[in-house]
């Protein structure tokens, strides 16, 4: 696939989307095409049915490769799913040399300790995000490159997931015929849509609803401080509407969708909606404010697990404090007075936040609802990783090219992009796949 182009691949519980998209003269992102299929084999963010996700992925590629009409190759997809937890972790390590300044390697080898964290059986480290850096015991170092010192430690933020369910995931892509590209946690590629950069400095949390999980990804001083992912989404409150009012799934959902409201107190009392009975029954008669009842109690408990995890990062102390608030996204945030509600219940601002930040101005309405932030995101971590490539291939010419000795070039060249930890577990669970035929 040409350069400036990129697929992404969002294997969602509700629906399957995959995205493409080039980046324009102007640095922002055209969407060329975009396909979508009903998630089939997907249970709360987790792959239970290999079969079926294939079809259902073959099907989102094939929708979109027509309306693009281009040919589909690479992709970068994103994981999620009730397996995955985050930790604070601290460690450090001891230079040789305190006479030499703090480079690259350094930092690599401060991370690379921290992969060697013991995890639960089955369990394999996705993410090791540097929170601050601390130097000969000075803190709050942003950025310790190029500084003196002879002991260097760091707060990193782990994240943590299922080694088969990140397998099963590589498994799904590699048999619908395409080459896994990247893979990027799904918070962290839906923040990057939704959020602009003065929100990640001030302090914000992302919350992304989706079908079965709820994500949250909380950014403070432009680094990502706090992930979870809470295993509720918009199928339980459709589920409950399907047992309070003893009516089919399909039913229950549409009726979420068009009279859904999350605040009780909307609904005048003789507000009734009919819904057509089973073959040959008696219509029921539903009122909209038993509907908006039975919505607003599994809301309520869903943000309040959220707000918990919000408290749990520290949001209640000055120096973390989230002065941006909250932004909704994902397509549980289409909900009707959602967002008074959670001003309500977490007392911060909220906004719903549109994937639109890096996309053209003249994108369609429909690629820029909430539903496809996570999607619109794996494209935009597509299009940054061929970025990364790019530089690197270049460099190599550079110092194929130069007969030079490479010493002398080194100061020449852009600095390098450190490879984050997805690009190593993709190569991983490439090399798994290839190796496991």
């Amino acid at each position: 696939m040409e350069h400036n182009l990129a697929v992404g691949l969002d294997i969602g519980t509700t629906k399957i989307v995959a995205m493409i998209g080039r980046r324009n003269e102007y640095g922002k992102v055209e969407i060329l095409g975009i396909g979508k299929s009903k998630s089939l084999g997907v249970h709360r963010g987790v792959v239970n049915n290999i079969t079926q996700t294939i079809q259902s992925i073959q099907q989102a590629v094939q929708e979109a490769e027509v309306a693009a009409d281009m040919k589909i190759e690479d992709v970068t997809v994103g994981i999620a799913g009730q397996h995955i937890r985050s930790l604070q972790h601290s460690d450090y390590i001891t230079r040789s040399n305190s006479e030499t300044v703090i480079d690259e390697d350094d930092i690599d080898r401060l991370i690379n300790q921290v992969h060697k964290l013991v995890m639960l059986p089955g369990e394999e480290i996705i993410h090791v995000l540097p929170q601050e850096y601390k130097v000969d015991g000075q803190a709050e170092i942003k950025e310790p490159i190029g500084m003196y010192g002879g002991r260097l430690e760091a707060n990193f933020h782990v994240v943590v997931g299922q080694v088969s369910s990140i397998r099963n995931i590589g498994r799904c892509i590699q048999s619908a015929g395409l080459n896994l590209e990247g893979i990027t946690l799904e918070p962290l590629a839906s923040a990057n849509a939704v959020l602009s950069q003065e929100e990640k400095e001030a302090g914000v949390a992302l919350i992304d609803i989706g079908g079965g999980t709820t994500d949250l990804a909380i950014f403070r001083d432009g680094i990502i401080r706090h992930t979870a992912v809470i295993p509720f989404g918009g199928n339980v409150i459709t589920e409950d509407i399907k047992e309070g009012c003893s009516i089919i799934e399909k039913q229950a959902e549409l009726l979420k969708i068009k009279f859904g409201s999350a605040w009780p107190g909307e609904n005048k009392d003789n507000e009734i909606v009919s819904i057509p009975g089973l073959r040959g029954r008696e219509p029921k008669e539903i009122t909209l404010k038993n509907l908006s009842k039975i919505i607003h109690a599994r809301v309520v408990e869903i943000v309040e697990q959220v707000y918990v995890e919000i408290k749990n990062y520290g949001h209640e102390e000055q120096k973390k404090k989230l002065i941006a608030g909250i932004v909704l996204t994902g397509g549980g945030s289409q909900l009707k007075h959602l967002k008074q509600l959670v001003e309500y219940i977490t007392g911060m601002d909220t906004r719903i936040g549109y994937p639109n930040e890096h996309l053209a101005g003249d994108s369609d309405d429909d690629i820029t609802s909430p539903l496809f932030a996570t999607a619109v995101g794996l494209v935009l971590d597509g299009l940054k990783r061929q970025d990364r490539k790019k530089i690197e291939q270049q460099e190599e010419q550079v110092v194929n090219e130069s007969e030079t000795p490479i010493e002398e070039d080194v100061k020449e060249q852009p600095i390098k992009e450190r490879r984050s930890f997805l690009d190593k577990l993709t190569d991983r669970v490439k090399d798994f796949l290839d190796n496991a035929e």
